[in-house]
């Protein structure tokens, strides 16, 4: 009976390792495609100049950005697997043409460095998310509000121009999107471990985009900090 519940254990570990390996496998593509992205409309100033000086086009991408979010979060179980996968690398090369609007105020050095203390912190917290016995939903559910929270914030501020509140708002980003990180990674993990292999892929498109989206928007906040401008 032991050794039964103990293979069942192994087997169950085996399967959720490969689920999150696809999950990280995705996140890391979808994070190149971003990269690319960015760095071609970086070396090409007709495309910077057009997206960063037309708000129409720069609040048009940001739209559609929201759009495929809610589509991959909303609708996922209609989609296919390979629907859901191209709609999120749609969405990385949308956010690499507006990231690329963002970098461009900021030195490569300053960037690269920021991009190193990113995949440090985010990395620990992933790794922390992925072993802990610890139960982080009270946690997550807490960070869920403080995050809600947080957009009100930035969108009152886009009015009031605090920069007080600006820093407030960076300190809050950071604390947040860390402590996401390992929430999210236990969540998927957890979720892994409950779908079959029919299910797998597009579970590793949602997980692959949460990590993707916290990576993102920890580097923001960051480089705030760590960020020189041009």
């Amino acid at each position: 009976m032991f050794n039964l519940q103990t293979n069942q254990t192994e087997v169950l570990d085996s399967y959720v390792s490969k689920v999150m390996k696809r999950v990280y496998l995705k996140m890391f593509f979808a994070m190149i495609v971003t990269a690319l992205t960015s760095f071609v409309c970086l070396n090409v100033p007709a495309v910077l100049y057009t997206v960063a000086s037309n708000s129409a086009i720069y609040w048009g991408l940001l739209i559609a950005e929201l759009v495929l979010v809610f589509v991959l979060s909303g609708a996922l179980h209609k989609l296919s697997s390979f629907t859901a996968s191209l709609i999120f690398y749609i969405y990385s090369i949308l956010n690499g043409v507006v990231l690329s609007v963002i970098l461009a105020r900021y030195t490569e050095a300053s960037v690269f460095s920021t991009f190193v203390i990113t995949a440090g912190v985010f990395g620990t917290m992933t790794i922390y998310g992925y072993v802990t016995k610890s139960d982080l939903t009270r946690i997550g559910s807490f960070l869920f509000m403080a995050l809600i929270g947080l957009i009100i914030c930035t969108v009152i501020n886009i009015f009031l121009h605090s920069s007080s509140l600006e820093w407030i708002i960076s300190f809050a980003g950071v604390a947040i999107f860390i402590g996401l990180t390992a929430w999210d990674t236990q969540k998927i993990k957890r979720m892994a471990a409950m779908v079959d292999e029919s299910q797998a892929g597009k579970l590793a498109t949602i997980g692959a985009l949460s990590l993707y989206l916290d990576f993102v928007n920890l580097f923001l906040y960051l480089l705030r900090f760590f960020g020189n401008r041009n």
